[in-house]
């Protein structure tokens, strides 16, 4: 019997109240949260109670939760692809499935005009939203905050409004993704599933890793490359207890997408001679990791003009709602002077590149694609249209290994004396620089693996995500997803749980009933009041109330002892840490910092620096304490050992 099953359920217990947030109506309900769980019991629909005690007491129980999350991303995002194809077809007058990017009969005019309305509508839609809602303080949380930060917590009204948003972006040529949309779409549907079947925290958030795993391995028909994109990008880690349901979750995700919407695969290759060439030797690895340098500085280039252009929309004064109306007809009028393949994701180019009607382009048509592309994309997501980097960093990546293959001789004549085609290069370079960007180095690794099926390209492949990733992380030290958390002022890099120590401060450790004393009390009254024996520790206010240092008991009463007559000291000469303190809202990795700082066992809690006002008192040993064994239990929560 496993640890997951042997554990007891209770109806009130602290990881359900943890993980959903729903709990709190089956506990007494503190004063501060009376409204919240009548909200959550009002808002939120529970699962039956035998169904939601299968799915806490079993793992069999997650994995048939997780079955449930893949099907329902599968159903997701062909939903999304659906509506997206139906408006680019109605704007741009496309045949039935054509794809914009490889449509060569569109009008000049519907180039330009197309991604223009699709930002008037989209900056109606956001019009509407804040009028019906208010104006948001802060962005939707999407999975990789809702994991690192919230314990998989996720609201499904911001996610089926970014879904829409991005559906509008996408369909109507703006120069981004739909992979945003799908995951987060998909995630938020799985997180409202997980809080309906009051899941563990850490359950909760395997099932938003779910919900994305199958969204990409939907919409690019690669169940390995959605398993592991949910395990590096989306839950953090890889254990034995998240495999069985991120893999099922992917794997019913592909099925159902593939049984209602037909479409192609990422790539078709169907001469693999001309990837692989005659035979691959070790050698071959030289030019993949020099490649993988390229992306990488390619990458960092691209996430940085991104920034530029939102910082240059911003300093305009342009209205937010007006913002993508401007970027769509910037983009529309890249399209009409460069070429329709830097308009919607790049499906249709991408696999245009890959056909035999899409070699022998010469480097200035190549690197005038690749900039316009990377330009489109920049304006396109600064100018405030929603969608992802994922596809985009594949077509540039492919782009920018077609380059690389056509210079690299050149440059270094030895490279024309290695056997990788131009094609080889393409592939390389589409992983390469979408880790760059996106991140996750199995992920697209598996991906070029689902895409060629041959090992050996794979394996350099490997190697040269492996260079990039190395790159990023040492010169840049952010993906595109962190990158956006950073310039908002967070401090994550990744979807590791760190809510947990966020929410473990010094509010709810300190100790409040602590005793005080004036700082002009007279030597012998203190003595009095706190003979030997008593709390070894007083904090010191002055006739304000106001903080001014802790006294040390034994050491008052051997400072007496020790002082000639008529030489007594004052109780202001034997403070400790007047300048050294705690506040509520640090949490307990900063207050050990302070501690080892200070070099004190316990410090004072005040309410802020201007107040000073003493709110209670903390000791370095129980804060190292609750801050293991909060440590200690999300490992096992991680391993899937926790009840």
């Amino acid at each position: 019997m496993s640890a997951r099953e042997s554990a007891p359920v209770t109806t009130g217990s602290r990881d359900r109240g943890q993980a959903s947030g729903t709990g709190a109506a089956d506990r007494p309900a503190r004063p501060g949260h009376r409204a919240r769980g009548r909200w959550a019991r009002s808002r939120i629909v529970l699962a039956p109670g035998r169904l939601r005690s299968l799915v806490r007491r079993s793992e069999g129980g997650l994995v048939l939760l997780a079955t449930l999350v893949g099907c329902v991303s599968g159903l997701a995002v062909s939903a999304m692809t659906w509506m997206t194809q139906a408006l680019r077809e109605t704007l741009y007058h496309l045949p039935a499935g054509t794809r914009l990017s490889a449509a060569d009969a569109v009008a000049p005019p519907l180039l330009l005009i197309g991604p223009c309305l699709g930002g008037v509508l989209l900056g109606l839609l956001i019009v509407v939203a804040n009028y019906l809602r208010g104006p948001r303080k802060r962005p939707a949380i999407d999975p990789i905050e809702a994991n690192a930060l919230h314990g998989g917590r996720m609201s499904l009204r911001d996610s089926l409004y970014l879904a829409l948003q991005n559906v509008i972006s996408n369909g109507s040529g703006a120069s981004v993704g739909l992979e945003a949309g799908y995951t987060q779409l998909a995630s938020g549907l799985a997180s409202r599933l997980g809080i309906a079947f009051e899941v563990r925290r850490g359950d909760l958030r395997t099932l938003v890793g779910c919900g994305a795993a199958g969204a990409i391995a939907a919409g690019f028909g690669a169940p390995l490359a959605g398993a592991f994109y949910a395990f590096e990008l989306i839950i953090g880690t890889y254990s034995i207890a998240t495999l069985a349901p991120v893999v099922v979750a992917a794997l019913c995700g592909n099925l159902v997408s593939r049984s209602l919407i037909a479409t192609q695969p990422l790539v078709e290759l169907g001469d693999m001679q001309a990837v692989t060439t005659s035979h691959i030797t070790s050698l071959e690895i030289l030019p993949s990791l020099a490649l993988g340098l390229v992306c990488a500085l390619l990458g960092i280039v691209i996430m940085r003009g991104v920034t530029l252009v939102e910082q240059l929309v911003q300093a305009s004064g342009l209205p937010r709602a007006a913002g993508p109306a401007f970027g769509g007809l910037c983009v529309g009028a890249l399209a009409l002077l460069a070429t329709p393949q830097v308009l919607s994701g790049g499906h249709g180019a991408l696999h245009l590149h890959f056909s035999a009607e899409g070699q022998g382009h010469g480097v200035a048509v190549l690197a005038g694609l690749f900039a316009a592309k990377a330009t489109a994309t920049a304006i396109s997501i600064g100018s405030g249209f929603r969608g992802g980097l994922f596809f985009a960093s594949l077509f540039l990546g492919a782009i920018a290994g077609k380059l690389f293959a056509a210079l690299a001789p050149d440059l270094l004549p030895a490279m024309a004396g290695f056997g990788l085609t131009p094609l080889a290069y393409a592939v390389i370079g589409m992983s390469a620089l979408a880790v760059a960007i996106i991140g996750g180095p199995l992920t697209m690794t598996f991906l070029a693996l689902e895409i060629t099926g041959s090992l050996p390209i794979t394996g350099l492949v490997l190697a040269a995500v492996i260079a990039s990733s190395l790159t990023v992380r040492k010169i840049f030290g952010y993906s595109f997803a962190t990158w956006r958390f950073h310039l908002r002022g967070e401090s994550i890099r990744s979807p590791h749980d760190v809510g947990w120590i966020r929410s473990l401060t010094v509010g709810r450790l300190m100790r409040r009933d602590v005793a005080t004393v004036a700082l002009d009390t007279p030597l012998p009254n203190f003595l009095r009041a706190h003979p030997l024996g008593s709390p070894s520790r007083v904090i010191a206010v002055d006739g304000q109330g106001r903080y001014a240092g802790i006294v040390n008991v034994p050491e008052v009463h051997a400072a007496a002892q020790d002082a000639e007559a008529g030489a007594a000291p004052v109780l202001a000469d034997l403070l400790h840490h007047t300048d050294l303190f705690l506040t509520p809202e640090m949490n307990a990795k900063d207050a050990a910092a302070t501690f080892d700082r200070s070099e004190s066992e316990a410090l004072a809690v005040i309410q802020s620096a201007d107040s000073r006002q003493v709110l209670g008192l903390l000791t370095e040993s129980h804060t190292l304490k609750r801050y293991s064994e909060e440590l200690d239990r999300q490992r096992r929560a991680m391993a899937g050992e926790s009840a």
